[in-house]
């Protein structure tokens, strides 16, 4: 099956974002004109720094934090790394335990597992069957050894927002009662474009975020240090970003991420707009589409993510089929899209594993028109006709 010859119908945003034109401009002349490494103390590399600083005001900005809280990383995948093992490792207990939840990004399980074997202890919270952490639960799986608290603002797979401002309540409310300081990190690399940022609304100590995700470069993130949190670095060879994360930085990437960061702060105007158009993607595929059904919460959601699943059916091959019609979209995460297992998001809140098997992911951006989800709802019922009549699965 050949793709036809028609323009793309992006509708993968939660995997990654174009990068905006007003992005790429701010970045361009750090390619070649400012090309300096900014911990040159020359004037070539002084212009570099200088527009470091201004992408780490940026980001302050955006987050209502210190500048010297902003430190840059490769992406949230490092950013989360830096977390778990930097908290872990500053930790003075003998037997550290870390709560989080089962629906995260495979960076934080992954670690989590793997500082398991080294002998840290985790609790993985579950959720709701809507996808959603209990408050109650975190409260409860708090002993005298917990050194972190790690829960995801949105789900990047079901779009699920968290309480984050209650449990930090939690935590707050927890460390006035004890010695060692619990702390609180969520990684927000689905909330940037949609959700209040604010960490000090927020209550956290620890944030991570990705350029790629709202419409900067990949390759380059960030994570928030509160002042005075505990966090030893993981990557060493050098004295950048406040003597806590080595490594040349990445000059081009960084303005990308200060520029659409800055633009981000500025569009959230835009979220009624693909809400709207994300309910009609919704609502017209569960009245039209027999034994089609909603992944995640209706209420607690990102206004552009649809995530649904069709019984009888393969997931897979409905995005080939989409894909064919020039619409792209997703099986579940972009970390995990090349595995065969089922969505482990999806197992969390319920879901059968050949039901999980047949879930599509739809995730609108801020150039999704209503053109383009009407030629979804015009092709998708037909594919999903096509494939019924082929599967063994009655």
């Amino acid at each position: 099956m050949s793709r036809k010859n028609t323009p793309t119908i992006y509708l993968d945003h939660a995997a990654t974002t174009p990068v905006d034109p007003e992005v790429f401009s701010a970045m361009e002349p750090y390619f070649t004109e400012h090309y300096g490494n900014p911990a040159s103390i020359h004037t070539v590399g002084q212009k570099a720094i200088i527009a470091v600083d201004e992408a780490r005001e940026q980001v302050a900005n955006f987050l209502g934090c210190k500048t010297s809280e902003v430190i840059f990383t490769s992406g949230a995948t490092e950013s989360n790394n830096f977390v778990l093992k930097g908290v872990s490792e500053a930790s003075k207990i003998d037997k550290p335990h870390i709560i989080t939840s089962t629906i995260e990004h495979p960076c934080i399980l992954d670690t989590c597992q793997h500082l398991e074997k080294k002998g840290v202890e985790v609790t993985y919270l579950p959720v709701d069957k809507e996808g959603v952490v209990n408050t109650k639960s975190v409260q409860e799986a708090i002993k005298e050894n917990t050194i972190l608290i790690s829960i995801m603002y949105a789900n990047n797979e079901i779009g699920t927002i968290q309480p984050i401002t209650e449990i930090g309540e939690i935590v707050k409310k927890t460390n006035q009662e004890r010695k060692n300081q619990l702390i609180f990190h969520t990684d927000a690399v689905q909330a940037i474009q949609y959700l209040d940022c604010d960490v000090k609304k927020l209550g956290v100590d620890l944030l991570s975020l990705s350029g790629h995700k709202f419409y900067g470069p990949k390759g380059v993130g960030v994570l928030f240090v509160k002042e005075g949190t505990l966090i030893e670095k993981i990557q060493h060879g050098g004295h950048q970003e406040y003597n806590k994360r080595a490594g040349t930085l990445n000059v081009p990437g960084i303005v990308g991420l200060g520029k659409a960061i800055e633009l981000a702060g500025k569009n959230h105007a835009q979220n009624s707009q693909q809400q709207k158009l994300r309910d009609l993607l919704i609502n017209n595929i569960l009245k039209n589409i027999p034994d089609s059904h909603l992944n995640g919460s209706n209420k607690h959601r990102l206004p552009n993510n649809a995530n649904l699943r069709f019984d009888r059916i393969e997931g897979e091959s409905i995005m080939l089929h989409l894909d064919f019609e020039g619409i792209a979209v997703s099986t579940g995460s972009a970390c995990t899209s090349g595995t065969l297992e089922p969505s482990h998001v999806l197992l969390a809140i319920g879901v059968a594993k050949e039901q999980a098997h047949g879930s599509i992911r739809f995730t609108l951006g801020k150039d999704t028109t209503e053109d383009n989800i009407k030629k979804v709802l015009e092709v998708l019922p037909l594919i999903v006709e096509k494939l019924r009549k082929m599967s063994p699965l009655k």
